[in-house]
């Protein structure tokens, strides 16, 4: 394949063959998926967070009723 370089951007070339732009900057490239990757674990632990607090509030809800059917004589 063969390569030219895209006029004024240094990390972009355009592939002769199939037309199509490719960037090269392969260190933006390891920021971007590292970056990517962080805010993804950053969500999967919210998601954790939430859906653990949503389990504490069902079970508070579910002592609650035990405690009113207690106090009720029931």
């Amino acid at each position: 394949m063969k390569y030219l370089r895209v006029k004024d951007d240094p990390n972009l070339v355009r592939d002769t063959e199939s037309n199509g732009i490719l960037n090269t900057d392969q260190e933006g490239y390891k920021k971007y998926i590292d970056n990517y990757k962080r805010i993804y674990n950053q969500n999967d632990k919210i998601k954790t967070l939430e859906n653990d607090v949503n389990q504490m509030k069902d079970d508070l809800t579910e002592i609650k009723n035990l405690l009113r059917r207690l106090a009720n004589g029931n």
